[in-house]
């Protein structure tokens, strides 16, 4: 399997959710299956039945987890320079040259991805537009509302 780029934060709040899951959520729903079977008869048991579902959910989950952090090449943005290039990590100053309006977003791995705080997917179509270009360039983007010009203003590795 490929190496999947996560930001420091990003792998750090993996490893959280792994923890959570292993130590509070999991133990949780073992007692929660333990409870429901004692209550008698499981076959119509729809608590048991919904711990069962719960329990099959956090062991996916943290199979998931364990595999994306096995295969994780976590960058720390405050370690690049890339003389204002656009790269993994970067946060990115952008000016949309049609209403010149300002918008700020650092790009992420998948999972850490939250358009509400800035932070965007590098699959993204407006992080693939930005990938590689300098501070000053213009990219065109192209949305579900139709084409945008946007032009980098800043680039910075925090």
């Amino acid at each position: 399997m490929s190496k999947i780029p996560v930001t420091l934060v990003g792998a750090e709040q993996l490893r959280v959710e792994l923890h959570r899951l292993k130590t509070v959520d999991r133990p949780a729903v073992i007692t929660a299956i333990a409870e429901a079977r004692a209550q008698g008869d499981i076959t119509e048991n729809a608590e048991y039945e919904a711990a069962r579902e719960r329990q099959g959910f956090i062991e996916g989950r943290i199979i998931e987890l364990e595999s994306k952090l096995a295969n994780a090449q976590v960058i720390d943005p405050s370690l690049l320079d890339d003389d204002s290039r656009v790269v993994f990590g970067s946060t990115v100053e952008l000016m949309d040259t049609a209403g010149g309006e300002k918008v700020t977003y650092q790009i992420v791995g998948e999972d850490e991805a939250d358009l509400k705080v800035g932070k965007i997917s590098y699959s993204s179509p407006i992080a693939k537009a930005l990938i590689g270009k300098f501070s000053g360039d213009v990219v065109e983007v192209r949305t579900p509302g139709g084409v945008k010009e946007l032009e980098i203003v800043d680039v910075k590795y925090v």
